[in-house]
């Protein structure tokens, strides 16, 4: 689901049997862009919608996303280093570790797409009295994706605009839970994905009527309807 920031209409929603937002990000910011008719939009959308993918698609679409990193890592609990405590230096092309010492890139690509880099430190690493905090292994690797860049310019964006989070929630979270307390325990009545999918665009027509009553009222309402 889509809402626009300034009177909280949704402007573009889907639905579907996939079990997570993993692969909506472009999908549904092209779809806002497009009833919007705005050249250029900033999308804000939550952990559940990142996808390295997904972000390096939106790039040239007119949509500028705005979407925190996923943790799933849980060395900060644990009292370890995570991987926002190595910083990458992009001229140099090395990250530096909290010891202060660099991390090089190797020669040989991981994964199945040949497209991530593994960086590491095979002479300082055995030796550092930061090791217990940092890695079980012999030698810390950090890892990066060939397109990592696209992800911290991103992430650099949030940082420039850090109520970003707090404006997706006033925006989005309202109109979602509205339309959850109409459903009731029941949610959708329909069966059928293409019968569902018609059930939920009745309920964004409804919401999206009251709020334009609240906004108009009615009389206002239908003379624009009318037009």
């Amino acid at each position: 689901m889509a809402v626009e920031a300034e009177h909280h209409l949704i402007v573009a929603h889907e639905v579907t049997n996939v079990g997570n937002d993993r692969t909506q990000l472009l999908a549904m910011g092209q779809q806002a862009r497009t009833v919007m008719a705005c050249e250029d939009l900033t999308v804000l959308a939550d952990r559940g919608y990142y996808n390295g993918d997904e972000v390096l698609a939106c790039e040239g679409t007119g949509v500028l996303p705005y979407v925190p990193k996923t943790q799933t890592s849980g060395n900060a609990n644990r009292g370890l280093f995570t991987g926002q405590d190595f910083v990458y230096d992009a001229e140099h092309d090395h990250y530096t570790c909290p010891a202060g010492q660099h991390l090089t890139k190797g020669k040989v690509r991981s994964d199945r797409r040949d497209t991530i880099d593994h960086y590491r430190n095979l002479t300082a690493c055995p030796s550092c009295a930061l090791k217990p905090r940092c890695s079980p292994d012999t030698h810390k690797r950090v890892k990066r994706w060939e397109h990592e860049d696209v992800l911290d310019r991103m992430q650099a964006r949030l940082e420039r605009m850090p109520q970003a989070m707090l404006i997706r929630r006033q925006t989005v979270e309202h109109p979602f839970g509205t339309i959850k307390a109409w459903m009731g325990s029941t949610h959708f009545l329909m069966k059928t994905l293409e019968k569902v999918r018609t059930e939920m665009s009745l309920h964004v027509l409804a919401y999206n009527l009251k709020r334009m009553i609240t906004i108009l009222g009615v009389r206002p309402l239908l003379r624009a309807l009318a037009v």
